[in-house]
């Protein structure tokens, strides 16, 4: 009977091992990163958007940007191009700015300021600094690149109602000891919150994603917040007339249209 009884419970334990489905393996840190950057930076071929800027001190005192953003991606490479023009208010009417980027180098970045007729170079070393007096960064703008941080998975959770990964990076470079927790949405791959430490991994900036919607087929941020909780000052950021597959050409991205913008596309 022992051999029967073996065989009877072999049997059993097999039905049990089918009845109950394989539990998925989770993606690791760097995937998940990695399908963020592209839902959130590389959505489409190229993209044209209308952005409402706020920059609000902790007063409550309220400064307005309105802009043209245009984004194309160039193959499978990874490389893309910004575009983004400024329409007011008056200090900072016909500004302009360019971004070439690369993910195998540091990326080219270029803003025309109107006042001086003037391109400026932005330097590699700038991209940290804040965009037109905005809390993100030129970095925020046109995003970083995976392999220039190491990234940790923490942990799975809710936020907002949302199932999300809680994935830490941390720059590879040893002379930059800031880091960044990251909650990633894990069905929709954007970012849903960003907290950032500084050098002496005091809290620094706080990014969050105020409103997520669907404009065709993809997912996107249509309003977000970044925060500087040292000094309390915050932006607000409002996505408009977002449209995916236009049909930008590469042309338009150049250091001509910084002095003269393309009509077409930031009317």
């Amino acid at each position: 009977m022992k051999p029967l009884r073996r065989i009877v419970f072999s049997l059993v334990a097999l039905g049990a091992a089918v009845s109950i489905p394989a539990r998925a393996a989770e993606p690791s840190a760097d995937e998940i990163v990695r399908r963020s950057l592209e839902t959130f930076y590389y959505a489409g071929n190229d993209m044209r958007a209308k952005v409402q800027m706020k920059l609000i001190n902790p007063q409550g005192k309220v400064r307005e940007r309105e802009m043209t953003m245009l984004r194309i991606n160039l193959g499978k490479s990874g490389d893309q191009r910004y575009y983004i023009y400024f329409h007011g208010p008056a200090d900072v009417k016909s500004t302009s700015f360019l971004v070439w980027k690369y993910p195998a180098k540091e990326d080219d970045r270029w803003i025309y300021v109107p006042a001086l007729r003037l391109v400026k170079r932005i330097a590699a070393d700038d991209k940290r600094s804040s965009f037109v007096g905005s809390d993100f960064t030129y970095e925020d703008v046109s995003g970083r690149d995976l392999d220039d941080e190491s990234h940790a998975l923490l942990r799975k959770e809710d936020l907002g109602g949302r199932p999300a990964y809680v994935v830490e990076s941390k720059p590879k470079a040893a002379a930059d000891s800031s880091r960044r927790v990251s909650w990633i949405d894990a069905e929709r791959w954007l970012p849903l919150k960003e907290e950032y430490f500084d050098a002496r991994n005091e809290p620094s900036r706080t990014f969050t994603a105020d409103k997520v919607e669907q404009k065709g087929k993809y997912w996107t941020v249509t309003a977000r917040g970044m925060k500087n909780l040292q000094s309390g000052h915050r932006t607000e950021v409002v996505f408009r007339e977002v449209e995916y597959d236009v049909g930008l050409k590469q042309d338009i991205f150049t250091e001509r249209y910084l002095r003269d913008a393309p009509s077409q596309w930031v009317r």
